[in-house]
């Protein structure tokens, strides 16, 4: 008999959130406890907020359903692992749909397992490849751990950052958001040596450290983390608006390509066009749009056109033709 009643009752909310009824005199059976006892332990959870549900019967039933929070999970040794090893693989690129949130689930997952657990997520996840990936470059997953937890800590973070010249230097500041664009990751950070706000593409951080000193959030001068990075990026490059007719219906583009390339518009059901503007390369752009699948052309800008009709002939002189 389990006379410990915090454990059993965590034992009992893990056999919960297996999806299925369980009867009573089985749950009774697996904790060595008496039915009456289980009746007093799964009011004991409803009380903690866990929406139990009984069946009435002959031997009665309980299940968890869905309520309208989440309580919290509890996670045997294999589920932990998993979850870990998927919220890895997703952060270390900048994946379209995985964003911040992801990032602190990760955090705060990692924070409570124990070593074997770590020594297990971190082989497993070495020995493995993700068929998908981001177009960015590759990121450590406990760079963006440590970030995310000073994030929802209010802590100081200190690191070191190579800028795209190459310059290097050390930087302390209050980090607000972490903001993934679908190809990179940034930190949008107050440095507290410049005395202004700054991102930081999270690819050129190194050796981040949180420094234990909290701090009260600043407002941001636009008061939103993607808009302030979509302005400082505007700012930084040399930006350019580019029109693009797809020989595939509107419905058919808008799935493959990612969201700040914009939206295409119908022109006929079997055809589209796609306006936007960006600061990537041209050469990105025109092997990005080539690797869409539809047939398309062109209509400015007119680097883009000349660039992707040599690129066009490259490849022909090397398929031989």
């Amino acid at each position: 008999m389990t006379t410990d009643t915090p454990a059993r009752l965590l034992q009992l909310l893990s056999l919960l959130q297996t999806p299925r009824e369980w009867p009573g005199g089985e749950l009774a059976d697996r904790l060595r406890v008496s039915r009456r006892t289980v009746r007093r332990d799964i009011d004991r959870l409803r009380e903690l907020g866990y929406p139990v549900q009984a069946t009435m019967g002959s031997d009665g039933g309980y299940r968890l359903v869905a309520g309208k929070a989440l309580p919290p999970l509890v996670l045997d040794d294999e589920e932990a692992v998993a979850i870990a090893v998927g919220l890895r693989a997703g952060a270390g690129h900048a994946l379209e749909g995985v964003d911040e949130a992801s990032v602190r689930a990760l955090a705060k997952l990692e924070q409570v397992l124990p070593s074997r657990l770590r020594h297990r997520v971190a082989t497993l996840q070495a020995a493995t490849t993700p068929l998908t990936s981001g177009d960015g470059p590759n990121i450590a997953p406990e760079t963006l751990t440590v970030m995310a937890s000073t994030v929802a800590g209010h802590e100081r973070l200190r690191f070191a950052y190579r800028s795209g010249d190459g310059t290097e230097s050390r930087r302390v500041t209050e980090p607000h958001r972490l903001v993934s664009t679908g190809r990179r990751w940034y930190l949008v950070a107050y440095d507290l040596d410049r005395q202004d706000w700054r991102t930081f593409r999270v690819d050129r951080v190194s050796d981040p450290f949180a420094t234990g000193a909290r701090f009260s959030p600043r407002e941001l001068p636009t008061g939103n983390a993607a808009e302030y990075l979509r302005r400082s990026i505007s700012r930084q490059q040399e930006t350019y608006g580019f029109s693009v007719i797809f020989e595939a219906p509107a419905e058919a583009v808008t799935g493959r390509l990612p969201p700040w390339m914009g939206t295409p518009e119908p022109l006929t059901p079997d055809r589209c066009r796609m306006r936007g503007t960006t600061g990537d390369p041209l050469e990105w752009l025109g092997v990005r749009l080539a690797m869409l699948g539809p047939d398309f052309t062109i209509e400015n800008p007119p680097e883009l056109i000349t660039y992707v009709r040599n690129l066009g002939q490259r490849l022909l002189r090397a398929s031989g033709t």
